[in-house]
């Protein structure tokens, strides 16, 4: 089976993006949330530009099924996934405030604890890097629409990519099938976005590809916080 030419000429873009990243904006690096889109950028850079360092967010409460996807992944790429976990202290504060699962109960407290267990390690997972790299697409939510494939993220003050924003849900999948990419086994039970555990659930036939993240909130809000654009600190 071949690649249709659309798809190969994407592929072969964002190789020669991802040589350039590497090339010229060391150190860079991968956030890898292990999605179908983070497994095609996973075996696109241990493929083509193995210098790109990856890392992922760990929450503390991500499926079952992701972290067995990540053991997956050493085992076929033999890369280092660096970690980054919440700060104790901070869940803990939260959870004796809050309780365990009070995001919930608001958007503020929901954000508050993407805050927590994303923003901040994402924070520290790129201090002292040049370009940050991600596997968002235009077409995955109404807060994505007006992102490019790359962007001067003045928060982080670094250099971000989006190589995948132009592809297709049809085009990860046609990618992930033909290369044999492992993928989360959660994308067969009607998951198309995942994240934590308690903040998704699968969809129904015809809904929106991310409205199984954060159901309970107008689709609008539906952000944690990592892709935010903000102004750079003066």
């Amino acid at each position: 089976m071949t690649l249709n030419t659309d798809l190969q000429g994407k592929i072969d873009a964002a190789v020669a993006l991802l040589r350039e990243i590497g090339r010229d904006y060391a150190p860079a690096t991968f956030a890898n949330s292990f999605g179908a889109e983070d497994m095609v950028l996973t075996d696109l850079i241990c493929t083509h530009a193995a210098d790109i360092e990856i890392f992922t967010l760990d929450t503390g409460r991500l499926p079952a099924e992701t972290y067995a996807l990540m053991q997956q992944s050493l085992q076929r790429y033999g890369r280092r996934f660096i970690p980054y976990f919440p700060k104790a202290a901070a869940v803990e504060q939260y959870t004796r405030e809050h309780g365990p699962n009070a995001f919930y109960e608001s958007v503020e407290l929901r954000k508050l604890c993407c805050q927590i267990r994303k923003v901040e390690p994402l924070s520290r997972a790129l201090s002292g890097k040049k370009a940050w790299i991600t596997g968002l697409r235009r077409e995955q939510a109404p807060t994505r629409t007006d992102l490019s494939v790359s962007e001067w993220d003045g928060g982080n003050r670094l250099q971000k990519f989006n190589p995948l924003i132009e592809w297709s849900q049809k085009e990860i999948w046609a990618y992930l099938r033909h290369f044999q990419v492992p993928y989360n086994a959660l994308h067969d039970q009607h998951y198309p976005s995942i994240g934590c555990a308690p903040c998704t659930r699968a969809i129904a036939v015809g809904e929106d590809i991310r409205a199984g993240r954060w159901w309970w909130e107008n689709p609008e809000s539906k952000e944690c916080g990592l892709h935010i654009k903000k102004a750079a600190a003066t």
